[in-house]
């Protein structure tokens, strides 16, 4: 069977018929994909030792998409995925997988690479960016998880061969870690000087790498149950044009009206995205679950100014 047509199937049939297929051998991982003629019957370290230090961690980017986060079961257990990997946090032991996967399809649909930075997790939603921290040396990667498993024993996630190479632990095998799940959009904020403002002067639609909460956020009011005192901001952009379309976005994905409001800051304007007005904060946290359970990134609860 192809990748191809194993990507295909149903997730659940798919995952349960890779899952008796893995056998791996140190890492009790399954499966993404049937076997080929070309495939090693048991899993290892590749023959080319890539010096793993020139290769950059994964970069946290807000997904615009849907997240695969549908329950499953592989070997007669059932898995629930989580919702929302933002705030996951576990100590536990991590393994890795490589060459009998190189090249196969994850559960996330994408190819695996044991050169790439990423992991497969059993509950998070696909795709999700955790920092794993190996806690016997200290030394921290980000990764991408972008696949399921393992699931042949108690370890918490598994890392691709790079991001064991690089967290020290690959000649071992496993290690205890601590897996911890990241916000992209606050990652972005805090490495990224230009994520708040980013230039655009292309035509497209905003991604969510540029939907971001407010810049300044303004005073909540002391009257929750004001008419007309409570926004929430989704985005704040240096063009109009940008500003607009994540508008006519939420618009279309919300029943509140959507206004884009500008102001000046620093040098130069800022058009701000804002739903609004609300009448209580109740309200607002009911909008707030929906954009965040329609991906299109957090919002902020401001005032009227």
């Amino acid at each position: 069977m192809t990748a191809k047509l194993a990507a295909a199937i149903h997730p659940v049939v798919w995952a349960a018929a890779i899952a008796l297929l893995a056998g791996c051998s140190s890492t009790s991982h399954k499966s993404p994909a049937a076997s080929s003629g070309s495939r090693p019957s048991t899993d290892g370290a590749p023959a080319y030792m890539k010096d793993v230090s020139t290769i950059p961690d994964a970069v946290p980017t807000p997904h615009t998409g849907p997240y695969k986060a549908t329950p499953y079961t592989v070997l007669g257990k059932s898995y629930q995925p989580m919702q929302d990997g933002r705030r996951y946090r576990e100590e536990g032991e991590a393994s890795w997988y490589g060459t009998k996967f190189h090249g196969q399809a994850t559960a996330n649909g994408e190819e695996y690479d044991l050169y790439g930075m990423t992991a497969a997790h059993k509950t998070l939603p696909l795709p999700t960016y955790v920092q794993v921290t190996n806690l016997d040396n200290q030394r921290k990667i980000i990764v991408r998880v972008n696949d399921r498993g393992p699931f042949y024993s108690s370890r918490i996630i598994d890392l691709s061969y790079a991001a064991a190479k690089k967290l020290g632990f690959a000649e071992r095998g496993v290690a205890r870690v601590l897996v911890e799940g990241i916000d992209p959009v606050v990652w972005q904020q805090q490495n990224d000087p230009t994520y708040l403002v980013s230039a655009r002067s292309r035509s497209e639609a905003p991604s969510a790498a540029q939907v971001t909460p407010v810049v300044t956020p303004a005073a909540a009011p002391s009257n929750p149950a004001s008419q007309g005192q409570y926004y929430l901001q989704v985005g704040a952009f240096s063009t109009d044009l940008a500003a607009q379309q994540l508008r006519q976005r939420l618009q279309n994905t919300l029943a509140a009206a959507v206004v884009v409001t500008p102001v000046q800051h620093n040098a130069g304007t800022l058009h701000r995205v804002r739903v609004g007005p609300l009448a209580s904060q109740d309200e607002a946290r009911r909008l707030i679950e929906q954009l965040r359970l329609a991906n299109m990134g957090d919002a902020t609860l401001v005032g009227a100014n």
